[in-house]
């Protein structure tokens, strides 16, 4: 048996018309979307983020800002930005490019950014939404493998789901977001010890541990779901996932390909947060 591949291009593609015509009928009612990202410094991989952020809001008819600051911008001039952006009208969703220089708290910018702007979903009173089941701003990659999951046709409710890492990012939420969708879930990270074993009960695996092909067949169940959330450089220059896919696509039911798997599902995700940020905050729902 060799798994069905789940397309996050395909998946991503058919979410983004819906997404443009929603956009466009706001436009029509004097509503324009905005997205403001700031990057901070040059970190070459967050760049090309950035960059595929306002290339999917221009696409997609939202008003786009990306402020460019460098590397050694003090954390009191990220702030005073967030807080101008904070009180602007015309931009509905913050987004801070992570990682950020070594002098700056990460925790105290995302803090910052007002909560109905926070199209990350990162800022805790989210998070705490998130937790006890209230409705706000998902975390977009946890949001997109949800997405892809629901995508395969597969009913999630009552199946074993077994995340492993448990990363603030991705592991933790995606876990809750199971949860939310009543599956049973088990978290496995680094000092799990029987890994492998509770990996081959998951009817849906979840993998984010940035470890290059670490997961192969002997941890997949015949049959399973798999989603890799690994997004690792090998020295050959090529990309790989935290699945060994090759392997794991010989036992999996279904697999996401690394790329064109969960990273495409990313910044849709953020660009629907934005979209019902936008909504929300003008009263259009």
């Amino acid at each position: 048996m060799t798994a069905a591949i789940i397309s996050g291009k395909q998946v991503s593609d058919e979410i983004r018309i819906d997404i443009a015509r929603e956009v466009a009928g706001l436009v029509e009612r004097g509503v324009k979307p905005g997205l403001a990202v700031v990057l901070v410094g040059e970190d070459p991989a967050s760049q090309v983020y950035v960059r595929n952020k306002e290339k999917s809001c221009i696409s997609l008819g939202f008003h786009s800002e990306v402020h460019r600051l460098d590397a050694s911008t003090s954390q009191e001039d990220l702030l005073a930005l967030v807080e101008q952006l904070n009180q602007r009208d015309d931009i509905d969703g913050i987004l801070v490019q992570l990682p950020l220089p070594g002098h700056i708290e990460e925790k105290a910018v995302i803090d910052a950014i007002a909560v109905e702007k926070d199209v990350d979903g990162f800022h805790p009173v989210n998070v705490g939404n998130l937790v006890i089941g209230d409705d706000s701003l998902l975390p977009c990659t946890p949001a997109g493998v949800i997405e892809l999951i629901k995508r395969t046709g597969t009913e999630i409710s009552g199946k074993h789901a077994v995340v492993i890492g448990r990363s603030n990012i991705v592991g933790k939420p995606v876990s809750l977001l199971l949860q939310r969708e009543n599956a049973t879930v088990t978290m496995c990270h680094s000092r799990t010890a029987n890994i492998t074993e509770l990996s081959r009960q998951a009817d849906i695996l979840v993998v984010a541990i940035g470890r290059a092909n670490f997961i192969d067949a002997s941890f997949v169940k015949p049959g399973a779901i798999v989603i890799d959330v690994g997004m690792n450089r090998l020295d050959s220059g090529k990309l790989a996932g935290d699945v060994d896919y090759e392997s794991a696509k010989e036992v999996a039911g279904h697999i996401t390909p690394v790329p064109g798997g969960v990273g495409p599902m990313t910044i849709t995700m953020l660009m629907g947060n934005t979209l019902i940020a936008a909504k929300r905050r003008h009263g259009l729902e």
